[in-house]
């Protein structure tokens, strides 16, 4: 089972807002997910983005993948670098 580190769609018709989740690749976008690690609203200015950076570098570590957005997303956070300091530092 390939894991993921990605995006779903929560919200209303032309009000979206995501959740970054832990779930398997092979689900729907918005499908069965392991867990949610966060939120980010693109809507407000600026933009809302709330991560539990732990859990994310926690998942990392085991071997989760995360997408083009959702890494960026992490980058913004700080889970990006914290992730490769602790990869770097073993």
């Amino acid at each position: 089972m390939s894991v993921k580190l990605r995006l779903t769609r929560v919200g209303k018709t032309k009000q979206p807002h995501y959740r970054i989740v832990v779930a398997d690749e092979r689900r729907s976008r918005d499908g069965r997910f392991i867990e949610i690690l966060g939120q980010y609203n693109p809507r407000t200015e600026p933009s809302h983005l709330n991560v539990d950076n732990d859990k994310a570098v926690s998942w990392l570590q085991q071997g989760a993948q995360p997408t083009e957005r959702v890494r960026k997303l992490l980058e913004i956070s700080g889970a990006w670098a914290q992730f490769t300091a602790s990869k770097s530092a073993k």
